[in-house]
């Protein structure tokens, strides 16, 4: 073990995988802990059996360990309070307020910020009442957007084609509490392309990384149901320069000031789920955190050390030096047990060729009898860097075909809007 800082990671998926691997690479990082962590991030740090939403537990052992560095990965952990509690103990994290993390839990809030600061998104309206919700859906065109207002594990959002699709979902959201108690907002549907921008947020100080664009269809062709993301990549051919400077100043920069003076400043990652519309560049929605699987993507063009950024963003400073990027194309491809996001099996077996020439980050995996097997509906991602975006995904193609196991699919068109 080297010497240096203590951090400790909150989370286990992908998006955490990444992060604990960015951090390996930080000369100031000695150890790091994952809380609860996974399988592959058991190779780089020392995983340990708490779950990221039982604050006090990992507040006690950050305490306990004198941890240097707290950095949350998980939305629900913010949800759950965990920068507040950290920070009143005198400890040192990398992660938004429950209030600030409102941007994300409550679509009502995120949507109230860009009415009063006039941050470009989709009109809007909410509801409470089911049977005034559905009215008000019925008297307008289809499709519908129809959010619930809390989190939602990434299900809270329809997209109702018709009448009876709206009259469920409605129901679900409002009669069923299906997500819980709550909200629905119902805003104008548009259409685009749609992409991912973060950034670092210390306050009114936006810092951003790299745009990347997800892939939430299961099947080639973007056929199939709805995922957590099949696969990501960057840079994007479809979005200009001019567009960027646009979503940082007039968006990711108005929304971090709009936060600020409504005393729930934003101290770790903004996320902006965005769209190239017809008018122009729009919010989609806003995440408290690195999104997943964009972040397997983003991180590993960083070129700086990222433990200076979360430190800076963490006590309210300016980061050391400059971040730099590199500027190769990169794009990942993620494997996921056959049935998902329906139902699947866990513990198929997983060999990987040791020829393979790819990074891998482990979404869903557990270690037994001296391998990996599935534990999850996302297993792992595999990610390859090039000259461009077709090469990347040509590399990526023929290193995933090194991972051989008989309960895994994924798709091969990764970055198709980048020929």
């Amino acid at each position: 073990m080297k010497e240096g800082k203590k951090v400790l990671v909150v989370g286990s998926g992908g998006r955490c995988h990444a992060i604990v691997d960015a951090l390996s690479r930080s000369p100031q990082v000695g150890q790091i802990f994952c809380a609860p962590g996974n399988a592959g991030i058991s190779e780089l740090a020392e995983c340990v059996s708490i779950k990221d939403t039982d604050v006090e537990a990992l507040k006690g052992f950050a305490l306990t360990y004198k941890i240097d560095l707290t950095v949350v990965g998980p939305e629900v952990a913010l949800a759950a309070g965990i920068a507040d509690s950290f920070r009143a103990a005198g400890l040192r994290i990398f992660g938004h307020t429950r209030s600030a993390a409102r941007i994300e839990t409550s679509k009502e809030f995120a949507k109230d910020i860009m009415a009063k600061y006039d941050i470009p998104t989709a009109g809007y309206k909410s509801f409470t009442d089911y049977a005034e919700a559905l009215a008000f859906v019925n008297s307008r065109p289809f499709p519908a957007v129809l959010k619930y207002d809390g989190l939602a594990a990434g299900k809270g959002v329809v997209i109702a084609q018709d009448a009876a699709e709206a009259e469920a979902a409605l129901r679900d959201m409002l009669c069923d509490a299906k997500f819980g108690e709550g909200k629905v907002v119902v805003e104008d549907y548009l259409e685009g392309p749609e992409f991912s921008f973060m950034c670092f947020v210390n306050g009114e100080n936006v810092y951003p990384m790299p745009l990347a664009q997800d892939h939430k269809r299961a099947f080639d062709g973007d056929k199939g149901p709805n995922t957590g993301g099949m696969g990501a990549y960057s840079p994007l051919p479809f979005i200009t320069d001019e567009d960027t400077e646009f979503a940082l100043k007039e968006i990711l920069e108005k929304t971090a000031k709009g936060m600020v003076a409504e005393g729930c400043p934003l101290t770790g990652v903004l996320y902006g789920g965005l769209m190239k519309t017809r008018d122009g560049i729009k919010v989609i929605e806003f995440n408290a955190r690195f999104g997943d699987p964009e972040t397997e993507v983003v991180l590993p063009l960083l070129e700086s050390d990222i433990y200076d950024i979360f430190s800076a963003v963490a006590d309210g400073t300016e980061p050391q030096q400059e971040l730099k990027w590199s500027k190769e194309a990169i794009l990942g491809i993620v494997l996921a047990s056959k049935g998902y996001p329906g139902s699947y099996e866990k513990g198929a077996s997983i060999r990987i060729s040791e020829d393979l020439d790819a990074m891998i980050y482990h979404m869903g995996t557990k270690y037994n009898d001296g391998h990996f097997v599935t534990a999850g509906g996302r297993v792992m991602m595999v990610v390859c860097t090039a000259d461009t975006v077709a090469e990347a995904r040509a590399k990526a193609n023929k290193e995933v075909g090194k991972i051989k196991c008989d309960n895994l699919f994924h798709r091969t068109d990764i970055g198709w809007q980048a020929k």
